[in-house]
């Protein structure tokens, strides 16, 4: 696209955000794995940073920030977006997070934020606490558990799995919808927009690496069983949104409530990715839990 940001002002009438736009920056860090990517939003300080799932970029919280009205960072991980492929293929969230940390203390200036990361986003959230617990404040985990199953994810493996050759982007954001990733509609045509380029010969791929794998890689790993010790050691306040038609079935859930008692956990009626069919609730649901600790986060 020749201005990634001319989508704004149909987004914010979407979700019916009637001030006048944020500022919105592009910027990139280099680090010591990579180049990372990320939109910075607003003229302040960013008090949040959120990280997309797989397959995803950063414009995928756009709605969600917009309603947030609260200075923030929108990182595209490391695979995605305008940020590096690594030669490993090694994505795995405490991989990730290396480059991700290093980001957000460059963007932010080192403060500490509210992480909030949507399925493989809020796994590398979790790895960042790890790494850096100075830059948490808080963490909000969006349809993602360290006991997520291979099973619970199984519609998302299947469509990264699948074609990644299309013959238009209509042709995608069916695919998208039928694995249930996303509802159909504005918010994922323009998903699909954001996310793919059209090549010479007039077919469509993903922006992303996993749309252009190596010829011996495999489907993502889905066992993050070792993220549990980071979650229950965490004194910061920790919030699970859970999409009620998303990825994580009752005993995943249960499972999470019975390890982290004192995290808060918000059913969503949404499907996987909350942030793009329901961003008004999710901003609303973000402001209520860190109305006691973050000044200035009250949804727009």
């Amino acid at each position: 696209m020749a201005d990634e940001f001319a989508l704004l002002a149909g987004t914010a009438q979407e979700v019916g955000f009637d001030a006048a736009l944020p500022a919105v920056r592009r910027a990139e860090v280099e680090t010591a794995d990579g180049s990372v990517s990320a939109l910075v939003w607003g003229d302040e300080p960013p008090r949040y940073t959120f990280l997309h799932g797989l397959g995803l970029n950063a414009h995928t919280w756009d709605a969600t920030v917009l309603r947030l009205s609260s200075p923030a960072l929108a990182l595209d991980l490391p695979g995605h977006g305008d940020s590096a492929w690594r030669d490993d293929f090694d994505y795995t969230p405490r991989t990730v997070a290396r480059a991700v940390a290093a980001a957000v203390e460059a963007l932010a200036d080192g403060r500490p934020q509210v992480l909030v990361g949507q399925s493989l986003g809020g796994l590398v959230a979790l790895a960042v606490a790890e790494l850096r617990p100075d830059l948490l404040r808080g963490l909000v985990l969006v349809d993602v558990s360290p006991g997520v199953r291979e099973q619970d994810a199984q519609q998302v493996r299947a469509f990264l799995s699948g074609p990644l050759v299309f013959e238009s982007r209509a042709q995608l954001a069916a695919l998208a919808a039928s694995a249930g990733i996303a509802e159909p509609g504005p918010a994922l045509d323009r998903g699909v927009l954001q996310n793919t380029r059209v090549r010479d010969d007039g077919r469509v791929v993903f922006k992303h690496h996993f749309g252009s794998p190596p010829p011996d890689a495999r489907p993502p790993r889905v066992d993050y069983a070792h993220l549990w010790s980071v979650l229950e050691a965490l004194t910061a306040p920790v919030l699970l949104v859970r999409a009620t038609g998303g990825y994580l079935p009752d005993e995943v859930v249960a499972e999470f409530a019975g390890r982290v008692p004192d995290a808060r956990i918000v059913d969503v009626d949404s499907r996987h990715n909350v942030q793009e069919q329901h961003p008004a609730r999710l901003a609303e649901v973000i402001a209520d839990f860190t109305a006691d600790f973050t000044a200035g986060s009250a949804a727009g």
